[in-house]
């Protein structure tokens, strides 16, 4: 059993894969070559800490960072998601990914065998259970749902649900995970998972707590373990900003995050996430010199992280003659439209 704490998710990243090479043992379900550990309790102190951002070692995407977050919390299954990383059509059923946690949930029940119950935004919900009982155990949202996720689709959800409490006046947030990819997915996952946390504890008046991750098969993939074990043995990651409070009431929530997908949205601390996904798609688009001054101009916790993502991108296409396609971040080959993206392997392990 793995136990990790740290005060930031680059430093719980970076703990926790030195953790994974130490305990893993060698698995391979589905035939894809992994180093597991089986059994793992990850705590981020402070939650707001939560872009993994370390240039020299590991970089991943802001945008879809947020992005991704957006699209959740909207509850959509929608495929604008796939301009901020294109491999995830891979993962596709009919051009859905089955698996998106947004309509599971904020809209239970709105499609497939248990239609029947009715729409259940859990979301609401669990915010309602906290504001009638603060010491409730009932504050739980479930996303694993065993009508759909047994009947072979790609996209199968690894987080099984969320539970939040409320103790001594501060809440705490606890995922369960029934797979993680240490690599690539866990950076997302912890990200958007944490801006859940804040909100609700602005919703039910709580002082924001600690945030849990506790993970059945922690893993890496095969292809990650060269660059895992050529990570320094003692290195001091850097001071990633806390992000800006995301403040927000409960019934403005949609309202905010249709203006931030729309690019429309001026409200602090989202407006970051909304400059961020604007600078990608400019990037996208080809005005390379134009997301970057968009991405300065922001100047918030997203800019570094997005501009090394920049700088990865530039530099794995630099010798890329016009008409050849481009690296995808796992060392494989996308489309000639697509950007290089994390390729959320873990979907459907």
């Amino acid at each position: 059993m793995i136990f990790v704490k740290a005060d930031s998710a680059s430093r719980l990243w970076r703990d926790t894969v030195a953790a994974v090479l130490d305990q893993g043992r060698l698995c391979s379900p589905r035939g894809l070559a992994t180093w597991e550990a089986v059994g793992a309790h990850l705590t981020l102190t402070r939650p707001r800490r939560r872009l993994v951002c370390l240039p020299e070692h590991r970089v991943i995407n802001a945008a879809f960072a947020a992005a991704e977050t957006v699209w959740i919390l909207a509850g959509v299954d929608a495929p604008w998601i796939y301009s901020y990383n294109d491999q995830l059509r891979r993962y596709t059923d009919g051009e859905i990914l089955r698996g998106a946690y947004g309509p599971r949930l904020r809209a239970w029940g709105r499609s497939g065998p248990d239609s029947s119950v009715g729409q259940v935004d859990q979301l609401d919900q669990a915010r309602r259970e906290l504001l009638d009982d603060p010491d409730t155990r009932r504050a739980v949202i479930e996303l694993w749902n065993p009508a759909v996720d047994h009947q072979g689709y790609r996209d199968v959800p690894c987080t099984l649900g969320y539970q939040f409490l409320i103790r001594d006046g501060r809440l705490d947030m606890h995922t369960r995970m029934r797979s993680q990819d240490l690599w690539l997915g866990f950076c997302y996952d912890i990200f958007a998972a944490t801006v859940l946390h804040e909100l609700m504890a602005w919703w039910v008046g709580a002082e924001l707590g600690d945030y849990h991750h506790h993970v059945t098969s922690l893993h890496l993939y095969d292809e990650h373990l060269t660059r895992a074990r050529a990570l320094p043995q003692a290195w001091a990651s850097p001071e990633v900003p806390q992000m800006p409070p995301l403040a927000l009431p409960w019934e403005d929530l949609d309202a905010v995050l249709r203006d931030v997908i729309t690019g429309t949205c001026a409200r602090p601390g989202w407006t970051e996430f909304t400059e961020v996904m604007r600078s990608y798609r400019i990037f996208k688009a080809g005005d390379r010199a134009d997301a970057r001054a968009v991405a300065v101009a922001d100047g918030g916790p997203f800019t570094g992280g997005l501009l090394a993502w920049y700088d990865y991108l530039d530099q794995t296409t630099a010798h890329l003659a016009p008409s050849e396609p481009e690296p995808t971040a796992s060392g494989t080959v996308a489309g000639p439209s697509a950007l290089p993206g994390p390729a959320r392997q873990e979907q459907g392990s």
